[in-house]
């Protein structure tokens, strides 16, 4: 599954469009896939404890999606870093 990257992740994927092949069907699915490709980018995805960082943005099509949300094959997915300062 193609994902289109943002920020940071860009560096730690190396490019701009990546593919990944998640395990199931779901976003959470696709991020812990994209973690386990691109192990740098888990410090812009995950909590300490290894939880999505609630500010992390996913992009399914034109829509936000949730973590539970299923993806199909051929979507396009944006994927865009939690977000820090203040």
């Amino acid at each position: 599954m193609k994902i289109t990257v943002f920020g940071p992740l860009r560096s730690a994927a190396g490019e701009k469009t990546v593919d990944v092949s998640p395990s199931g069907e779901t976003v959470r699915d696709l991020l812990t896939a994209f973690v386990d490709e691109y192990p740098t980018s888990s410090t812009h995805l995950l909590d300490d404890d290894d939880t999505i960082r609630p500010s992390v943005r996913v992009m399914v099509g034109e829509r936000k999606a949730a973590l539970d949300d299923p993806i199909t094959d051929g979507e396009q997915v944006k994927l865009f870093p939690a977000m820090r300062g203040g």
